[in-house]
C-alpha cells in the first residue's frame, strides 16, 4: 500500500462506538462529579469576573467594596490604548509567540520521530541525557545562555526569545515521543518496503498522526512565551521592543495609583489566551489525554 494511501485510511473517523446503558449509581455519581466541577470552575472563575467588573469601574466606585459597579464605563481601556503602545507591545508578543511555536513544534517533533521510529546505537542513553536538560533549573543556564547571545550581537533583539526553540525542548521531546510510540510500527514498516525514506514517512505519515499531540504542544508554547517576563526583562531594553508582559510591569509603575486602569491592561493581556484555550480545547485535551499512553 502506497504512503499517501496509508495516510487517507487513517485519517478516516473510526466507527461509533457500540452504545451501553449507563447503571443508575453511576449516574448518580456522574451527577455529583459534575457539580462538584461546576462549583469549581465558578470559584476559579471568580477572581476573572473580579478582575474585568473593576476594570469597568469608574476611579471613584474602586474601593466601594461592592463587585457590581453602578455605571460600567470604558474609559480605562480607552486611557490605556492613548497612553502606553499596548497595541505594539501586542504584535511583539504575538510575533515572539508564533516563531517559538512553529519552530519548537516543528524540531521537538523531528527529534521525537528520531527517538521512537529510528534505531540507532546509543538511544537509550541520548534520549536519557535529553531529558535530564529539562531537570536544570533556568538559572543554571541564564548567564550562559546571555554571554552566547551577547557574543553573537542578538542582545537587544527578539532572536533569543525564540531561536533557542530551534533546537527543541525537552519536555515536548518526551511528550510527542510517548505519542508517537502509540502508533503501530506497522505503518512505518510497509511505507519503507514502499520505498518511503524517514522524512516522508515523519511528513507524510506520522505528522498527521499526532496532530493533537502537536496542538497541544503548540498551546503550552504560545501560553509560556506570552506570559514570560523574565526572558523579555533580560534582552530587551527599548520600551518599543517591550513584549506585554514586560510592558504590563513598566504600566504599573507609570499608572501606579490608577488601579483600574491597570486592571484595563490585564484584561487585555488576559483575553488572547482564553480565546485560544477555547478555540483549540478539544485537541488541547485529546493530547494531553492520549499522551503517555502506549498501545
Amino acid at each position: 500500500m502506497a504512503v499517501n494511501t496509508i495516510s487517507q485510511e487513517l485519517a478516516r473517523p473510526r466507527a461509533a462506538a457500540e452504545t451501553s446503558v449507563t447503571p443508575p449509581g453511576r449516574a448518580i455519581g456522574d451527577g455529583w462529579l459534575y457539580l462538584i466541577l461546576v462549583v469549581l470552575s465558578i470559584l476559579f472563575m471568580i477572581p476573572f469576573a473580579w478582575l474585568v467588573l473593576t476594570s469597568l469601574k469608574p476611579e471613584n466606585e474602586l474601593f466601594a467594596g461592592t463587585l457590581l459597579p453602578t455605571r460600567f464605563t470604558l474609559d480605562n481601556y480607552r486611557d490605556v490604548l492613548n497612553n502606553s503602545p499596548v497595541l505594539r507591545w501586542f504584535g511583539n508578543t504575538l510575533l515572539v509567540s508564533v516563531l517559538a511555536v512553529v519552530s519548537v513544534v516543528f524540531s521537538s517533533a523531528l527529534v521525537a520521530f528520531g527517538f521512537s521510529r529510528v534505531r540507532f546505537r546509543g538511544r537509550s542513553a541520548l534520549f536519557a541525557l535529553v531529558i535530564a536538560t529539562y531537570m536544570l533549573p533556568v538559572g543554571v543556564t541564564l548567564i550562559p545562555t546571555f554571554l552566547i547571545w551577547n557574543q553573537l550581537g542578538f542582545v537587544g533583539t527578539f532572536v533569543p526569545l525564540w531561536a533557542g526553540n530551534l533546537f527543541g525542548s525537552a519536555f515536548y521531546i518526551f511528550m510527542l515521543r510517548q505519542f508517537l510510540l502509540t502508533i503501530p510500527q506497522d505503518l512505518a514498516d510497509a511505507a519503507r518496503v514502499d520505498g518511503a525514506g524517514y522524512l516522508r514517512i515523519f511528513r507524510d505519515i506520522m505528522l498527521p498522526l499526532i496532530q493533537p499531540a502537536l496542538i497541544a504542544v503548540a498551546i503550552f508554547e504560545f501560553q509560556a512565551k506570552w506570559n514570560d517576563l523574565l526572558t523579555p526583562l533580560i534582552y530587551l531594553n527599548r520600551p518599543a521592543m517591550y513584549t506585554m508582559a514586560l510592558g504590563l510591569t513598566s504600566f504599573k509603575s507609570e499608572f501606579e495609583m490608577q488601579w483600574a486602569v491597570w486592571m484595563a491592561a490585564s484584561v487585555i493581556f488576559t483575553l488572547p489566551m482564553i480565546l485560544l484555550f477555547f478555540l483549540a480545547q478539544r485537541f488541547f485535551v485529546e493530547g494531553v489525554t492520549l499522551t503517555g499512553i502506549k498501545g
